[in-house]
């Protein structure tokens, strides 16, 4: 399953796939968004701009890598919850309790 059939399955009412950081922006002026998985490469760059600019705004983010520890995050976005690839059900779901439990909903 890829991440949209996932977030379906787990109940999200609507899903919005953005392969780039300009599209991810896009996507975020015109709707209203509760939860953004951000997969840490994004296009031919990284998500990390991306990020800042949905926390700033109050959006809950969490990371997706297939990378691992080689490819680490910035020091103030190292507490964001992250899975790795290949992910799941059970590990898209964990991520999101725990991005709910650092925000405290």
């Amino acid at each position: 399953m890829d991440a949209e059939e996932i977030l379906t399955s787990l109940g999200v009412a609507e899903v919005h796939v953005a392969t780039n950081a300009e599209q991810a922006m896009e996507i975020v002026a015109a709707h209203s968004i509760d939860f953004a998985l951000l997969d840490v490469n994004l296009d031919n760059d990284t998500s990390f701009v991306v990020a800042d600019a949905m926390i700033a705004r109050g959006i809950m983010v969490g990371f997706t890598s297939g990378y691992g520890d080689s490819f680490p995050s910035p020091e103030h976005l190292r507490g964001i919850p992250r899975i790795e690839k290949p992910f799941n059900e059970m590990t898209i779901g964990s991520l999101i309790a725990a991005a709910h439990g650092q925000r405290g909903d």
